[in-house]
This record gives C-alpha cells, sequence and structure tokens, in this order.
C-alpha cells in the first residue's frame, strides 16, 4: 500500500509540472508593445534619412529608394507581429483544457500500464515481507557469507587455476564450520602450489581442522615442518610448531617456542594478548604437572594420577562450567594396551569445531578413573568449556604418547551431554581406530 501511494504522488507532481502551465492565461508584458517599438525605430530611421538628405549625403532617389525600403521593412514587422500574437480566444482556451484533461488521465494510465508490463510485480510484496519481518545481523551476516562463497565459486569456475581464490574459498567454508568443503578447497589451492610456504601451512590447518580430534599429528606436521625448512623465521608455522610440541605433551618446549614469538610482536595488539594469554595457561598446565609429580597436592590441586587408582573420588573443579567424566576399558580389548600408555580424557562441543574444550592425560594404569574437566583444563584461551552448552565426552589411549588420534589407538565417546547436570558422565574405551 505505501509503495502505491508513493508512486501516486509522484503521477501527480508529474502532472502538475505539464497542466499548470496550459492552464495559465498569458501575462500582460509589462515591456511596450512590439508594434509601438517598430514605428519608434521608424521615426528615427526617417529623421536620419531627412537629416542625410538636407545634409547632402544623400541625393533625392537615394533617399526616396532609402525611405521605400524603411516603409517595407516596417510593415513587414507589422505583419509578423500579429501573426505572432498568441490566441486568446474562448476555443484556444478549451483546447488548452481538453489536453490537461488528456494528459491527466493518459499518463497515469500509461505509467501502470508500463509497470505491469515491463517492471518487477513480485517486488512489492517482497518490500512488505520485508517491511514486517526486521532481518537480524546474524541473518544479514550469513546471507552476505552465501553470496561470498556463490561469488567465489563462480569466479573459481571460470579461473580455476587461481589459487588465492581456493585459498579464500576454503578459508571461508572454515570460517562458517564446514571443514570437508573448506578441505577440499585448500587441497586444491595445495595442488596448484605445493611449495608455497602459506599454502602449506593453510593445508596443515585445514587438515586439523577437518579431522575429529583437530590433531597436528601426521600430515600436518610435515607440512609444517617443510614450511619451517624453507622459513624458518615464519611466525605461524612456528606457531603452529609449538601446537604441535603442546599437543605432544611437550609442554615446555611449546612455551620456549611461544615466548620468542611473543618477544617480536607489538606488546599493545590483539595477537600479543592473545598469545601471551596462551603461555600463561600452558605454564599454570606445566606447574601443576610438575607439582604433582614431586609433592603433595594442595587442597585446590588435583590428586596424582596413581592416588587416583587406590580411590575413585572425583577430581575437584574450580567454579564455572565442569563436567565429572568415568572412564573404563573395555576388557575385550583391555589386552590390547599397556599400563604405560598415554590415556587422553576430552571434552568437545558437540557441534562445530572438534577441537577439545578441555583434556586431562593419565596413564591406563590409573583406569578406572574419575575425574573433573573444566576450564583450567583448555587447550586455547578462547575456546573453554563455559562457552558452551552442549559437548561430547571422549577417551583415547596411544601408544606413541601422541595427543593426536593415530591408527591402531582404543577410543570411546558419549553422544550429545549438556552440562550443567550433576551427574558423573561414563565412557567406556571399547574400539580401535580404523
Amino acid at each position: 500500500m505505501i509503495f502505491w501511494i508513493l508512486a501516486a504522488g509522484l503521477i501527480g507532481l508529474a502532472l502538475l509540472f505539464i497542466i499548470l502551465p496550459l492552464s495559465r492565461q498569458d501575462a500582460p508584458l509589462d515591456s511596450p508593445e512590439p508594434d509601438a517599438l517598430n514605428l519608434e525605430v521608424f521615426r528615427q530611421r526617417l529623421q536620419e534619412l531627412d537629416a542625410d538628405l538636407n545634409a547632402g549625403f544623400l541625393d533625392q532617389d537615394q533617399y526616396a529608394a532609402a525611405r521605400r525600403d524603411l516603409e517595407r521593412d516596417l510593415l513587414h514587422d507589422l505583419d509578423g507581429n500579429a501573426a505572432a500574437t498568441p490566441d486568446s480566444t474562448p476555443s484556444s482556451a478549451v483546447s488548452r483544457w481538453l489536453l490537461a484533461v488528456a494528459l491527466a488521465i493518459g499518463v497515469p494510465a500509461l505509467t501502470v500500464f508500463m509497470y505491469l508490463e515491463l517492471g518487477d510485480q513480485g517486488i512489492i510484496p517482497r518490500l512488505e515481507t520485508a517491511a514486517s519481518q526486521p532481518a537480524s545481523a546474524e541473518n544479514q551476516e550469513a546471507a552476505s557469507m552465501e553470496m561470498l562463497v556463490q561469488r567465489l565459486e563462480e569466479r573459481l569456475q571460470a579461473d580455476p587455476a587461481n589459487v588465492e581464490g581456493w585459498l579464500m574459498l576454503g578459508r571461508t567454508y572454515l570460517a562458517t564450520d564446514q571443514m570437508e568443503k573448506g578441505l577440499q578447497a585448500i587441497e586444491k589451492a595445495y595442488a596448484l602450489a605445493p611449495q608455497r610456504v602459506d599454502v602449506m601451512l593453510s593445508y596443515a590447518q585445514a587438515l586439523s581442522a577437518a579431522s575429529p580430534t583437530k590433531s597436528l599429528a601426521g600430515r600436518p606436521t610435515e607440512l609444517i615442518r617443510a614450511a619451517l625448512a624453507q622459513e624458518p623465521d615464519n611466525q605461524v608455522a612456528r606457531w603452529l610448531g609449538g601446537m604441535i610440541d603442546y599437543q605432544g605433551g611437550r609442554i615446555d618446549t611449546a612455551i620456549v617456542t611461544w615466548q620468542k614469538i611473543l618477544d617480536e610482536m607489538d606488546p599493545a595488539s590483539d595477537e600479543a594478548k592473545n598469545l601471551g594469554q596462551m603461555i600463561a595457561d600452558a605454564r599454570r598446565e606445566a606447574g601443576l604437572s610438575s607439582a604433582a609429580a614431586t609433592t603433595e597436592p594442595a587442597a585446590t590441586e588435583s590428586p596424582a594420577p596413581k592416588a587416583a587408582s587406590d580411590q575413585t573420588g572425583a577430581i575437584a573443579a574450580p567454579a564455572g562450567a565442569s563436567v565429572a567424566v568415568e572412564v573404563s576399558l573395555d576388557p575385550g580389548i583391555a589386552a590390547q594396551a599397556g599400563p604405560d600408555d598415554s590415556l587422553f580424557i576430552f571434552a568437545r562441543a558437540a557441534s562445530g569445531s572438534a577441537m577439545p574444550l578441555a583434556a586431562k592425560r593419565l596413564q591406563v594404569k590409573d583406569l578406572p578413573q574419575t575425574v573433573t574437566l573444566d576450564d583450567s583444563m583448555a587447550m586455547m584461551p578462547n575456546r573453554r568449556l563455559s562457552d558452551v552448552t552442549e559437548v561430547v565426552i571422549g577417551a583415547r589411549v596411544s601408544k606413541t604418547g601422541d595427543a593426536m588420534a593415530q591408527t591402531g589407538d582404543l577410543e570411546g565417546e558419549t553422544g550429545t551431554i549438556r552440562l550443567g547436570t550433576d551427574s558423573t558422565v561414563a565412557v567406556t574405551i571399547n574400539r580401535v581406530r580404523p
């Protein structure tokens, strides 16, 4: 309805510019009439001719010829003014009003006809629907992201050898949690430019993001090492190298690597602040592990894993999100695990990224065991249990001691668990990773 009101207003405004001039009577001019001006000019010229004749500049024949020309010009001017005089008779006024009425009817009719024939008739209901349903910022962002992906895909269809395009498409997919599509796009970039360091690192990160445990072990590690061999000072490659050490339990080595990177960064930058928090969390984790191995635990610390094998009490958790987990090993596959094999217990978000939000490292000889996962066990400072409401709990036995899942590991997982309940979650390690 608003559209039609606005359209009618605009048409009416256009008609005013057409009809008003037609409906006005001719206004009298304040300047002298054209005939009077011509007569005055004729008298002046005639006086000049008379003066020239009296002064002897013209003879009688020349004077007579010039006067005839002057009289002929005057007659011509007077006839022309008569023909140009506007017609102010009643019939001309009627004609003007008839034309105005015709335009008043014809212009709107022609406008509507052309709109119905050539315009987008569906835009009116779409605009009305959009006005009645305000779009949220998230919907607008999602629509923008979908449009970006569509344009990138169209561009790459026309230019499939565009490495930068494949990288951008892959990173966009990863940012929207479409891990498999992101990996496929970056794989194409790697196939085109396998020696480029930035492509190697993007491929390593995509492989990790697409894996269930977000591990950098295996192929990602190979790519990161190759990138470091080409560019030893590359900060991204060095940071990922530190993450390999961290995930492998070599936390002290990871801290040293990250600290060197931090020393090179602008202390006021967000990147430096995030890395500093990561280092602080890693130091706290390393310090707690060392204290547990050499001294009696404090009242707020977790008891040593060996002591936990003699008593099945839950480990105390700090304030914030936490989940109690009871882990056991299926007797049917227990013979495949050694007592000193590493045991990783972790919680990850039920949807989105598979990077663990919290993790605890024990040994098989500590089973059965009940532990509490909480924010103090976060692998990344900006990804914690308290950031989500639903998680999946898993446990895995690693022969190599690597935090990244490998073929032959023993593992088990729960379904989706909602945080905030007081019940203990049971996880049974009951299958071999293919």
